[in-house]
This record gives C-alpha cells, sequence and structure tokens, in this order.
C-alpha cells in the first residue's frame, strides 16, 4: 500500500499546485462508509443511492449509482471458483489459524488461501470502485480506495452506551449483552482493516465522521450530498 499512498499524495501535490499537463481520466466517483456496531448504514445507504439518481437523472449516458455491501462476497466468490460459504469467514471478521490452513490445503483441491482469498476480495472492491457511481459499506472499503482521486470517505460514529442500546434493541439483548457484543464487533472490524492496510498505517483517515445519535439520516445525507458537489463527483 506504500506505493499507493504516494502516487496518491503526489497526484494531489500536484493537482494543489497547479502543475501542468494532462490529467488522466480517474477511475470513481466511489464513496466509502464505514460504521461502528451499532451506526446502521444500510438504509442510509439506500437513502442516498436513491437520492443521488434523483439529481443525476437529467446527466446524459450516466451510470445509476448504487451501493454495495454483501455482494461483495458473491463476487468474489466467483473470481474465486467457489462457493460463498467457503469464504464467508473474511466477511465475519474471522480468521484461520496456520495449521487449519495446511490441513485444508490438503484436504480440498479447490482450496483457496486466506492470502489468495483477501487479494481477490481487494481486487474486486477495486475494479468495483473504478467503474465510479458506487458506495461501499464497510468491506476495509477506505484502505483499498483511499488513492482514488474521486472519492469521499465516511465513517459512522456513536457513544458505546447509544450503540448498545441499539442493538440490545434491534435484537432483543440485555443491554450488558448488547454492550459486550458491540465491543467485540468493533475489534473485529479493526482487524479486519488490519489485515488489508496493515497496523500502525496513519493515512487511511475519513474526510468525514457523522455521530449517528445526533445527527438524523436525512441531515447526514443532505451534508454527505453537498460535500460531493463541492468536491465534483456529482
Amino acid at each position: 500500500m506504500s506505493d499507493i499512498l504516494f502516487n496518491y499524495l503526489n497526484r494531489r501535490l500536484h493537482q494543489s499546485d497547479g502543475a501542468g499537463g494532462v490529467t488522466p481520466k480517474e477511475p470513481g466517483p466511489v464513496i466509502t462508509i464505514s460504521r461502528q456496531s451499532g451506526c446502521s448504514a444500510r438504509r442510509l445507504s439506500e437513502k442516498l443511492v436513491e437520492e443521488l439518481n434523483k439529481r443525476t437523472a437529467d446527466q446524459k449516458e450516466r451510470k445509476e449509482w448504487d451501493y454495495i455491501n454483501k455482494e461483495l462476497l458473491e463476487k468474489a466468490a466467483r473470481e474465486l471458483d467457489v462457493k460463498p460459504s467457503e469464504i464467508a469467514y473474511v466477511f465475519k471478521y474471522q480468521e484461520r489459524d496456520a495449521l487449519g490452513d495446511i490441513f485444508a490445503s490438503y484436504a480440498n483441491k479447490y482450496y483457496k488461501s486466506d492470502r489468495k482469498i483477501r487479494k481477490t476480495i481487494a481486487d474486486v472492491l477495486r475494479a468495483v470502485a473504478s467503474e465510479g457511481n458506487i458506495i461501499i459499506v464497510g468491506r476495509a472499503g477506505v484502505v483499498l480506495t483511499k488513492d482514488i482521486m474521486k472519492s469521499l470517505h465516511i465513517s459512522l460514529e456513536a457513544p458505546l452506551e447509544w450503540r448498545s442500546l441499539m442493538i440490545s434493541e434491534r435484537y432483543d439483548l440485555s443491554f450488558a449483552e448488547a454492550r459486550k457484543s458491540v465491543i467485540e464487533m468493533d475489534k473485529k472490524r479493526q482487524r479486519f482493516r488490519e489485515s488489508f492496510e496493515g497496523r500502525n498505517t496513519d493515512y487511511t483517515w475519513f474526510d468525514v465522521t457523522f455521530n449517528r445519535m445526533s445527527l438524523t439520516e436525512k441531515e447526514i445525507i443532505e451534508a454527505i450530498i453537498k460535500m460531493m458537489e463541492t468536491k465534483k463527483l456529482i
């Protein structure tokens, strides 16, 4: 990822200082949405897609906006020629231990290594992002697309107690159970991002963070669209 970061920063620098030359067509636009456990993003993404398509309806030869979440699993599985269930553990933020990896390779002629699976996921996500007009929910989207200039990277956060309450109500859990679940899921998602970006990196910061406790979906969507207009993504 270090080469990608260097190239990204170099393009940003030349763009800002008015350097000459023809700028090649960039991939995108792409929006990534990361969220802490308890900060639902599905309905927000659906509404954002709907609003974006309304606002771009009069554009010629336009590609409709869409969002991708679990569909990435199916796309990656097709690329690997395996069943989605065989690589689902990655999307559940789970890992195979080294010994299990070895046994699996001998037991299954269609075996795919953990590294191969993660690389395929990264390649598929990059391809989808490059096509443009796509919102990527989770899946380490910010890590894998940060170098795309026509992009906006969003994080949905909220206080732990509020998120625990949301999970408690959604899944009919006690508050203590929900709080424990939220903390564990946050850790798993962090490890998932680290599996693609490495540890102790500081260049995959989000462009903006929204507090889901204090802001409505409508307010967040309006703010996102305003930023997209300012960045000329729409």
